[in-house]
């Protein structure tokens, strides 16, 4: 059975002021923006709403009610960012969470109300974490989205509907609680159809005809017998794990061991469904309001607990847990198949080479970065820099084999750069060239070795490379491009070292 949340800001925007600008509780205000060449109220302040100055209102109008109104820029975009950040915030209490524009946010709080010991419990954590943070907030639960949604704005009673109530904590309710359009909402009321009980035994030809569709899909999405989308900001992840603390979690010893149980979990799953991690994922919620992460990666997919625990263990001293920690989600991202036999591959007693490659890269990736360690494979290219191309993994098979008939310089640029040079004409190799500043006299040299541009790729001149050695013994990899002309000065570059 399905169990849905409906949070209201009430004064959202409003909220945001007084929050970024504490000076202004007490003073009349509104946000105000321009709209068909004048300017309309689009959120008020307590103190303007007790004078009457209500959001629609034209500015001028409620200038005239009162002339010392302070009025703010309102920004057409901050409600979604404002609603965002806090749907990013509430993932606490539900891995699914969706905005609802333009002040309220709906969880989907099935299967999560028991960390908190009952949804009245549930509930009051939201309403009172939210109203320290300074937001006016309402809140109920419903088996639906929209009888939870109604009963947050337009009912006084208790705020959380048993299942299979809907209908009765509808019935008192007025038309807008099924949030209805406009047109339908002022002919009801003509109607003197005040409360939903008043129509809404009406048999369903009846409403048709008077008045739409619309208002049978949202009374149906009201009761449960019509599917009301629901697109969470975050997806959650197929592989997802959560450990929820009794107390906040402060020390690094009490991370590391919510660490191993998230991973035992994950793991378990990962191997029922025949998968490995390539990326996984911690999220520590603090008490305060604020999210740490860190993340690791794998050279191939893992299952391995211990493996990543030991990868993760290396962060543990980066993640700042202040007044403590109260929950730990634990994804994978990036999931990837296991090869056949991939259980046996952790088995260190089977001397398995592969696997104890792979640990140590990603041992060493965790302390020096993940761009730090590359693997190459040959590309079918002649383009110099086109000829390789790097590996996703330790398993990941060449489709050529490297060429060894052509001597390479062991260090490649990933750019040639320009260099001048000296040079006898039309296919002699240089007598010096100038390279950062230093000269280079060439005392051997081998070439030309010539490389066409690949056409079907991009179009441009040919490359003349030369291996040519110094007085001091440094081999270089150079190039001159195209033909030589003599109306024009040849254009050099360095390519490469050789060992």
């Amino acid at each position: 059975m399905k169990r849905y949340v409906a949070i209201w800001l009430r004064h959202l925007l409003v909220d945001r002021v007084l929050l970024t600008r504490p000076e202004m509780e007490g003073k009349p205000f509104v946000l105000a923006a321009k709209e068909r060449n004048r300017m309309v109220v689009k959120a008020s302040s307590r103190d303007a709403l007790k004078l009457s100055i209500e959001p629609g209102m034209v500015l001028a109008d409620a200038r005239a009610v009162q002339p010392d109104l302070e009025v703010l820029d309102y920004d057409q975009a901050l409600p979604e960012k404002l609603l965002r950040a806090l749907a990013e915030w509430a993932i606490r209490y539900s891995p699914l969470v969706a905005v609802d524009l333009p002040d309220g946010l709906i969880l989907d709080a099935t299967g999560c109300t028991h960390l908190w010991g009952s949804e009245a419990a549930y509930l009051k954590d939201i309403a009172t974490r939210l109203k320290s943070s300074g937001y006016d907030v309402r809140t109920a639960m419903a088996d639906t989205i929209g009888t939870a949604w109604a009963v947050s704005r337009y009912s006084r009673s208790f705020p959380i509907i048993a299942p299979g109530e809907q209908l009765s904590a509808l019935l008192p309710l007025p038309p807008h609680a099924l949030r209805l359009p406009a047109p339908v909402i002022e002919k009801m009321q003509k109607l003197g159809l005040y409360q939903i009980k008043s129509f809404i035994y009406m048999p369903p030809s009846v409403l048709r005809r008077r008045f739409g569709q619309a208002t049978l899909d949202q009374i149906g999405k009201a009761l449960g017998n019509t599917h009301e989308a629901f697109e969470p900001v975050h997806p959650c992840e197929p592989y997802q794990e959560r450990l929820s603390s009794l107390e906040p979690i402060q020390t690094a010893a009490g991370i590391e061991i919510a660490i191993q149980k998230l991973l035992e979990k994950l793991c378990e799953r990962l191997v029922k469904d025949g998968q490995g991690a390539r990326q996984a994922v911690l999220r520590c919620y603090r008490i305060d309001g604020e999210i740490q992460q860190i993340q690791i990666g794998t050279s191939g997919p893992s299952c391995s607990a211990s493996h990543m625990f030991k990868l993760f263990e290396l962060k543990v001293a980066s993640i700042e847990p202040a007044l403590g920690i109260e929950l730990f989600v634990m994804e994978a991202p990036v999931t990837e198949p296991l090869a056949n036999g991939q259980e046996a591959l952790w088995d260190l007693n089977t001397g398995n080479k592969i696997t104890r490659i792979a640990e140590l890269i990603d041992r060493l990736s965790a302390r020096a970065g993940t761009g730090v360690i590359h693997r190459y494979l040959p590309a079918q290219h002649h383009w110099p820099e086109r000829a390789i191309t790097e590996a996703n993994s330790l398993t990941d098979q060449p489709e050529i084999e490297w060429r060894t008939d052509q001597h390479r310089p062991v260090q490649l640029l990933a750019e040639p750069e320009r260099i001048i040079v000296s040079a006898p004409v039309p296919d002699y190799p240089p007598m010096l060239f100038r390279y950062k500043g230093d000269i280079h006299r060439i005392k051997k040299a081998d070439g030309p070795n010539r490389i066409e541009q690949e056409w079907w790729i991009t179009g441009g001149m040919h490359r003349d490379y030369y291996a040519v050695e110094d007085e001091h013994g440094g081999r270089y990899w150079i190039f001159r491009l195209g033909h030589y002309n003599e109306e024009l000065t040849a254009e050099w570059f360095i390519h490469g070292f050789f060992a």
